[in-house]
């Protein structure tokens, strides 16, 4: 199994924990080394299942935009986006859970315009307001025939979100953009009269993979 970049440092951890610690505590703390050793293995495959980065097809459909995440549908809104977009968008938010594969992928083909990581908040990120407050990351894709925005929000636990992206880099849908770490949400911001979403709250949809809206523009 592939594991995402920058999650071998994670997987480390729990097995310093388990191996090292363990077996310095046994001889002398038989009882409590055995349990360190057993915490130290169940962290390990926790952390080797969070990292996991499995190997994803995007539809060949130049007209669908896919999905940045894997998690459930919070939210489809329209809302005005007036930083970077400066126009009414559909805004679709995807909550994930820790159980969720936590590598975000490009929603449409097309060319970075814009970076940037804004600190702030780390309340709950089912609150509405999250997407604004909270501290996160935005990346701009300006596509053939649609630009739209993807913002990676950090919740309560989690302390990083992290894009992999560089301005002016060509991307293709469903490439590989960053990762959220241990349960967050992104929400991508579409234009508003440019595109028809097909997905609502309470789905179940996988980056890179699932059609969460159609374009419109001819």
């Amino acid at each position: 199994m592939k594991i995402a970049r920058g999650g071998w440092s994670h997987i480390a951890v729990g097995l310093l924990v388990g191996v090292v610690g363990g077996f310095s505590l046994y001889h002398q703390f038989m009882l409590a080394g055995v349990l360190l050793l057993i915490a130290g293995v169940l962290l390990t495959a926790f952390m080797v299942y969070f990292f996991r980065d499995p190997e994803r097809v995007s539809p060949s459909d130049p007209d669908v935009v896919v999905s940045g995440a894997d998690g459930w549908v919070r939210s489809v809104e329209r809302i005005s986006e007036a930083r970077y977009l400066k126009r009414d968008t559909v805004r679709i938010s995807v909550y994930l859970t820790p159980w969720d594969v936590h590598v975000n992928r490009v929603p449409v083909a097309g060319r970075v315009i814009g970076l940037d990581y804004t600190p702030g908040k780390h309340i709950l990120t089912r609150n509405p307001q999250s997407s604004e407050v909270n501290e996160h990351s935005t990346i701009v894709i300006a596509g053939e025939k649609i630009t739209c925005m993807v913002r990676q929000i950090v919740g309560p636990l989690v302390r990083r979100v992290k894009y992999w992206l560089e301005l002016n880099q060509d991307v293709g849908r469903g490439d590989r953009l960053g990762i959220m770490k241990f349960g967050s949400r992104l929400d991508i911001y579409l234009p508003a009269e440019d595109v028809t979403p097909v997905v609502k709250a309470g789905d179940r949809v996988f980056a890179g993979l699932t059609v969460i809206a159609r374009i419109t523009k001819g």
